[in-house]
């Protein structure tokens, strides 16, 4: 795994706007050297700000959409549509201002596909199956960038601290029992995180700084989830000044005025 760089940004407004430079740059030159990428999407405040700045951006036009597969790191196990479902504010957010390839948007499905939370689970680890290549060895595709919110208790996607889904080896759990609402939720695993090839680790706010100091030490992650979010070949803590305000100086660099 890779060792984390640390970029602090002036506040969660101009974080928002670096992250989604940062996303379209990344998946320009992806697509430039084999045609396609793949972008796991986060939900949250700064999340979904982010995607909103990629829609609002010129520059967003430089990614070819149609050859861009969209994943996400959790889901809340609710109806399609719903308001506090990732996918709802991605696509207010993005997806619906963008010629994506609807076959290439990878969706967690709710209860009113009449599956059980971990029916969906089993759903979508099959595709993220039928996804992965042989070099990806594994089984779930080796994401080019995976974003990853945090919480103030250090959770990342829906793995809290102490429970069950931090010990998994499968790539997509249910999880019940969320000390975050609402409690049924999907998630992808460890594994499948550490697999990816790029993991972004996006904070804002004072009340997160606590568990992004964890996450850069030596917190082993069933304590600390976020300590154990790390790429296969980088991972970055995007986060505002607030965010950062208890890591040493000499961890981070400003990164905006």
């Amino acid at each position: 795994m890779s060792v984390p760089n640390v970029i602090i940004h002036r506040d969660a407004d101009m974080l928002a706007k670096a992250v989604a430079a940062r996303v379209v740059t990344r998946t320009v030159d992806v697509q430039s050297g084999k045609g396609s990428a793949s972008l796991v999407l986060t939900g949250g405040t700064v999340g979904i700000a982010t995607l909103a700045e990629i829609a609002a951006s010129p520059a967003r036009d430089a990614i070819d959409w149609r050859n861009l597969d969209i994943w996400w790191g959790d889901e809340r196990f609710l109806p399609s549509g719903h308001p506090e479902r990732n996918e709802t504010g991605a696509r207010q957010a993005l997806l619906d201002h963008v010629d994506v390839d609807p076959a290439r948007v990878h969706v967690m499905r709710g209860p009113d596909s009449g599956m059980t939370a971990e029916e969906s689970a089993e759903a979508y680890a099959d595709e993220l199956r039928r996804a992965a290549r042989p070099e990806d060895h594994g089984p779930a595709p080796s994401f080019d960038v995976m974003m990853l919110g945090m919480g103030p208790d250090g959770h990342v996607a829906s793995l809290f601290p102490g429970m069950p889904a931090l010990y998994e080896t499968r790539p997509v759990v249910a999880v019940h029992g969320s000390p975050k609402p609402p409690p049924t939720r999907i998630s992808l695993t460890l594994p499948v995180i550490q697999g990816s090839r790029e993991v972004w680790l996006i904070a804002a706010g004072e009340e997160k700084a606590g568990a992004v100091r964890l996450a850069l030490s030596d917190s082993g992650p069933m304590q600390v989830p976020a300590a154990g979010a790390r790429g296969r070949q980088r991972t970055l803590f995007l986060l505002d000044r607030a965010a950062a305000s208890k890591i040493p100086s000499s961890l981070g660099r400003l990164s905006s005025p």
